[in-house]
Order: structure tokens, then C-alpha cells, then sequence
């Protein structure tokens, strides 16, 4: 969690974007997924991506998928499909690839290779984090504002390195938060972060913790976590 996937598909969306004849990126599709008629809810935001803002009306998720069907014959699409962690959300929306014009691309990010394995995706990139120099480039643009520290601020950077371990959202999250503040907030602020993790990334790394189902699983994980 916080690796990097989203922003990577983001730029590759707008980067391609204007090479292809229609686009559509879906967002956080675990989560809209999990609410009533989530996946037909997705199909409508594809379809209406497709079809340049026509709304639709979707009686079932066959129904979303007979739609999808006609609305990509023929031109080539750039999909992305963003936090997938089930093959029904993949199906709904591209379960029928072989449809899809010659040329067409879809980008899905997910946390779970073996759905990416199931669903036979074979490009498959496993995105890696941040290198030292790489972390404190990020983390000076969100603190500083500049691609490398302030002076009076280097003596804490070893430690934020550390804390963040590579982790781009880690690295936002802290930046930000300490951007501005003098060095008694930064002093304080490392000391609490080596007992009570920020707020704000924690909550969002929770993540995480919640994809894992299994109980004795969760308390293993828990267990090492507190060794």
C-alpha cells in the first residue's frame, strides 16, 4: 500500500491518453464495488466514459456487459482499472477482452498477483519502492519545496528515511505535515512517530491489514508486527 500504482497508471493514462480513440480510468474499484449494485455502478461510469458522457441505463451486470460489448466495437480503447482485488470486478468491465478492437490497452493495479495469474494477465510489473536518494528527492519536494534539504534540516533525514522505508505515500504524508514547521515540531514529531505512527498514513496503510482474510492470519501478522 502507498507503493506508487495509482500515480504510475495516472501518468501512464495521460501520458497515452490522446493516442486512442476513447479512455476511461476507474478509480478505487474495490471500494465502489463493495456497495449495492457497485459493479453495475462501474459499468455506467465505463460506458459513459466510452460513449462521451451519454448516460446509460443498466438493468444487471449481463445487461453493463452486452452494453460494454457494443461500445468498444471497433475503436481502440485505454482502460484502467484501479484497486482491483476480485475477478467479478475484472469480468464486469473487461471480462470479454477478446471483444475489444485491435490496438486497445487495459491497465489494471492491484495488490493481488495471484488475480492478475487467474484472470491469465501476463504483463505483469511489480512496482518497486523508493531508492535512498529517490526518498529524500520526494520528501524534499514535499517539505521543502525543492528537490533537496534544508541545511538545518539534514540531521533529521536519516531517521525519515528510515521511517518511510521507500514508501512514496509515507514520504507525501510526512513531508507535508512538517513543511513549514520549525526544528523543535520536527524533533517532537519523529519522537512521537517512534511510538504512535502518523495518523494519516496509518489509517491508509490499514489497508493492508484489512486484505488479509484469514483470522489466525491476522493475528499472526499482528504478532510479528509487535515483535
Amino acid at each position: 500500500g502507498g507503493v506508487g500504482k495509482t500515480t504510475i497508471a495516472k501518468y501512464a493514462f495521460n501520458s497515452y491518453f490522446e493516442s486512442f480513440e476513447r479512455g476511461s480510468f476507474l478509480y478505487n474499484v474495490r471500494d465502489f464495488s463493495e456497495s449495492t449494485d457497485g459493479l453495475i455502478y462501474l459499468q455506467k461510469q465505463f460506458l459513459s466514459d466510452i460513449l462521451d458522457g451519454r448516460k446509460i441505463d443498466i438493468q444487471s451486470v449481463e445487461d453493463g456487459i452486452n452494453q460494454i460489448k457494443s461500445a468498444v466495437y471497433g475503436k481502440r480503447v485505454l482502460i484502467v482499472l484501479d484497486d482491483v482485488d476480485e475477478v467479478d470486478q475484472l469480468a464486469a468491465i473487461v471480462g470479454m477482452r477478446d471483444c475489444f478492437y485491435s490496438g486497445s490497452k487495459i491497465i489494471v493495479t492491484t495488490r493481488h498477483i495471484e488475480l492478475l495469474r487467474a484472470c491469465e494477465i501476463e504483463l505483469i510489473d511489480h512496482v518497486q519502492k523508493l531508492s535512498i536518494g529517490e526518498s529524500v528527492e520526494l520528501f524534499s519536494w514535499h517539505a521543502f519545496g525543492q528537490d533537496h534539504p534544508v541545511e538545518n534540516y539534514t540531521k533529521f533525514l536519516t531517521r525519515i528515511i528510515e521511517y518511510c522505508i521507500g514508501c512514496p505515500l509515507a514520504l507525501q504524508v510526512l513531508g507535508s505535515s512538517l513543511s513549514g514547521k520549525s526544528l523543535v515540531v520536527w524533533e517532537s514529531t519523529l519522537k512521537k512517530l517512534e511510538v504512535i505512527p502518523n495518523s494519516q498514513l496509518s489509517k491508509k496503510l490499514q489497508i493492508s491489514f484489512e486484505f488479509i482474510q484469514d483470522d489466525h492470519d491476522k493475528s499472526l501478522f499482528l504478532d510479528i508486527a509487535c515483535f
